[in-house]
């Protein structure tokens, strides 16, 4: 069950996108908006990637 739940948080850390997500909001809350800009990606595109960091237990 650990091992599980490593590999879901590695695989989280592992794409860069969700890096740069992860440094943003620790400098504090942040819009879907706002955490798209720096990147072309989609609303949608930066709420997939923000279910993957909350499924890692990353972000709530």
């Amino acid at each position: 069950m650990a091992n599980d739940q490593l590999s879901v948080t590695f695989a989280a850390l592992a794409d860069p996108t969700r890096r740069a997500i992860l440094a943003r909001l620790a400098q504090g809350e942040a819009s879907v908006t706002e955490l798209a800009k720096p990147f072309d990606l989609s609303l949608p595109g930066v709420s997939k990637h923000l279910k993957v960091l909350q499924r890692a237990g990353l972000i709530t």
